[in-house]
């Protein structure tokens, strides 16, 4: 009772409790006085204790029946509408769709792995952060890592996790309810390495923490994690060496050249490894590893030139350039930007857009000097391609071969994208060289091809599509375009050699845009559940 008239005591008075009902003056009022207001009729009747009742909060206060890990389901269906677990598909399309859902969409996570009392929610952060690093540092789009980082978040029970990845960034934000504080974590990324050897062994390790019947602890994540990190490379530096040798070589013999253009290409790419290679040990940046790594190759042309040998001189050079085109880091960028990750793509852009920059100026330095020599040129003769059908289809796969042992790909994927490479290169030389068809257009189809079948292997092997597609675009770079430009801009004549370099652009998009179309043409032959299909932004009609 006193607890109730407390709480009365507290309300404002109103003016009918002041006025219509209270007793006019000179009236007596019947009986002994009553309360100055009106007793509830939900008071507590005397001689029955009153129930304590819960202290006065705020009413954004986590209620005490409330619990983060046992509570309901973020979403709940219509009733009728039954929803798919989405556990028919593989992981990378559950958690894409997942992060392209509102939050309060989110199905809850299946189960928690069995550990008592849960995991701290700081090593899951950091267990997540550590295995998006390595995915992004090893050459990963920015859409795959964030759905890797969602996965592995998930399967330790976090159902309310963002992860944000830019080009240096990682960061990743759990919030256990709406009115409980946020924990956030974040890690730079400072080096980056391509070894898809390594890229495989995480993919495999986040498959196996998003299966729910793994029960892999926190401690086990850790000690693979470990593993993968001191995990020496499949192949020793000599071989690396000579892949990159064979690579131009056979870049060389693509493009029109002969036995002795291929040992002189492979010369040089040998000396521009072990040149870069020293720049790197002595600290010096990218830019300046791809500038003198470019040199000898455009050395040896100049000087096959300044003797007069009846040889394609340029081939030598334009096989150099096949080695050291930033492929890989264009088909990333693009990507990106045709997922909506615009920031990371304008950066790997900015990143592609130097390396190319370094590679002209070490040829442009090159080619300056030996035109000072009185080096003949022939600028013609670099676009004219002697057809060679079978040496050329040989000489693809053996580019994409070299290639995928460069990116320290598993030996297990060389043979496929070997293959892949050569399908490439036989859809371009038939709509280019028999067709008639512009290279553009050849380029762009050729690419999607690789994107097409890149999407379907990594599908059957649970794995990244960048083993699979990475080395198969090799043959489709524009070499032959891009040293074009260089010698007509050495020759002063500017207007020809930047539309050269304006089409070895155009031909490198060509590459990128083809291998994503056909990664995004390959779910039409994938089995994906209603619920799981990847929700598209909408058009936004100019504004």
């Amino acid at each position: 009772m006193a607890e109730s008239e407390g709480a009365d005591d507290r309300k404002p008075r109103s003016d009918e409790a002041r006025s219509a009902f209270a007793a006019p003056p000179g009236v007596e009022t019947a009986g002994p006085p009553e309360e100055e207001q009106p007793t509830s009729e939900f008071a507590v009747p005397e001689g029955l204790a009153a129930v304590p009742s819960e202290p006065e909060g705020s009413a954004f206060a986590r209620p005490s029946t409330y619990s983060a890990q046992h509570s309901p389901p973020a979403y709940r269906p219509g009733h009728g509408f039954p929803v798919s677990p989405m556990t028919d598909s593989p992981w990378q399309d559950r958690m894409r769709t997942m992060l392209r859902m509102p939050v309060g969409e989110r199905p809850v996570p299946e189960a928690t792995k069995p550990e008592e009392g849960g995991p701290a929610v700081g090593r899951v952060l950091d267990l997540t952060l550590r295995i998006g690093e390595l995915l992004l540092s090893g050459g990963e789009s920015a859409e795959d890592v964030e759905a890797a980082m969602f996965a592995v978040s998930r399967s330790y029970g976090l159902d309310r996790c963002e992860p944000t990845v830019t080009f240096t960034m990682l960061s990743i934000t759990h919030q256990p309810s709406l009115v409980a504080n946020p924990v956030t974590a974040s890690r730079t990324v400072r080096r980056r390495g391509t070894d898809y050897n390594r890229l495989a062994a995480v993919y495999r390790l986040v498959a196996d923490l998003s299966t729910p019947d793994a029960g892999i602890s926190m401690e086990e994540a850790y000690r693979r994690l470990a593993e993968i990190r001191r995990n020496r490379h499949p192949y020793p530096t000599w071989v690396l060496t000579a892949a990159a040798g064979l690579l131009a070589g056979a870049a060389s013999t693509l493009v029109g050249g002969g036995v002795l253009v291929f040992f002189a290409a492979a010369l040089g790419a040998v000396l521009g490894d072990r040149l870069a290679w020293l720049s790197a040990g002595r600290g010096l940046p990218e830019f300046y590893q791809f500038t003198v790594a470019a040199m000898p190759p455009a050395a040896i042309g100049v000087a096959m030139s300044l003797m007069h040998a009846d040889v394609k001189s340029s081939a030598v050079i334009t096989g150099g350039l096949f080695a050291l085109l930033p492929g890989r880091a264009l088909v990333a960028a693009v990507q990106d930007g045709l997922t909506g990750f615009y920031i990371t793509a304008a950066a790997r852009l900015l990143e592609v857009m130097y390396l190319f920059i370094g590679i002209i100026v070490g040829v442009l330095v090159v080619l300056y000097l030996g035109l000072q020599l009185g080096s003949p040129t022939d600028p013609e003769n670099v676009l004219r391609i002697t057809e060679r059908p079978l040496v050329q289809i040989a000489a693809s796969m053996v580019l994409v071969l070299t290639f995928a042992v460069l990116l320290q790909q598993e030996r297990s994927t060389v043979l496929m994208v070997t293959l892949n490479g050569g399908v490439a290169w036989v859809i371009f030389g038939a709509m280019h060289y028999a067709g008639g068809i512009p290279p553009v257009p050849s380029t762009a189809v050729a690419a999607g091809v690789v994107g097409l079948f890149g999407q379907l292997l990594s599908r059957y092997r649970h794995t990244s599509a960048l083993p699979y597609v990475t080395a198969a675009i090799g043959p489709l770079l524009p070499g032959s375009a891009t040293y074009y430009g260089l010698l007509s801009i050495a020759e002063n004549q500017l207007n020809k050699g930047l539309g050269s370099l304006i089409n070895a652009v155009t031909v490198a998009l060509a590459i990128a845009i083809g291998v994503n179309l056909g990664a995004e043409v390959s779910r039409l032959f994938l089995r994906i559940p209603g619920a799981a299909k990847r929700a598209a932004a909408k058009r936004t009609r100019g504004f």
